[in-house]
């Protein structure tokens, strides 16, 4: 099968997990970004810890780390992993911004992209959940790679930042 051709299709043309036995075993890691933008009286309350619901990014943190152990369970032709590493981040920007940053890793036959980025996907949607009540124009954007490590493809960068 040649680079250019999908591989999560069946000779029928129907969906299939990738048989991924005879790959070899390599540390992978994956990036991913995503932000939540808000008021910034909303950003105000995360700082203040003014949430009755708790504090919003340890439960968003907490929810980024579950989603990424359920990655496999959640998008249908990814693998079940075993992670080694989950790392959440969260930066908070005066503007009303909440910038969140995962770090995934395993060692394994496939990457951890797809992990990386339900991470901040799930902790994106916990901060507005958590904080809804005062701000329902948030708007959850940019979720993207930036790096990935290991596996036959190598690695990868993402060439523009986005602000």
């Amino acid at each position: 099968m040649s680079s250019g051709e999908f591989t999560h299709f069946n000779q029928e043309g129907r969906a299939r997990m990738v048989d991924v036995t005879e790959k070899e075993d390599t540390v992978r890691e994956a990036v991913a970004h995503g932000k939540v933008i808000m008021k910034p009286e909303t950003l105000l309350l995360i700082r203040e810890h003014g949430f009755k619901k708790g504090d919003v990014l340890g439960v968003a943190q907490t929810a980024g780390i579950m989603a990424a152990k359920k990655t496999g369970w959640l998008i249908p032709m990814c693998h079940p992993l075993f992670l080694t590493g989950v790392d959440i981040r969260f930066s908070l920007r005066d503007e009303g911004i909440v910038e969140i940053v995962s770090r995934v890793k395993t060692t394994g036959k496939t990457g951890v992209e797809m992990e990386a980025l339900t991470a901040v996907s799930a902790a994106a949607l916990t901060v507005y959940d958590m904080c809804k009540s005062v701000d329902k124009d948030m708007e959850i954007k940019d979720i993207f790679l930036i790096e990935k490590t290991g596996g036959k493809s190598g690695c990868y960068r993402r060439k523009e930042q986005k602000d």
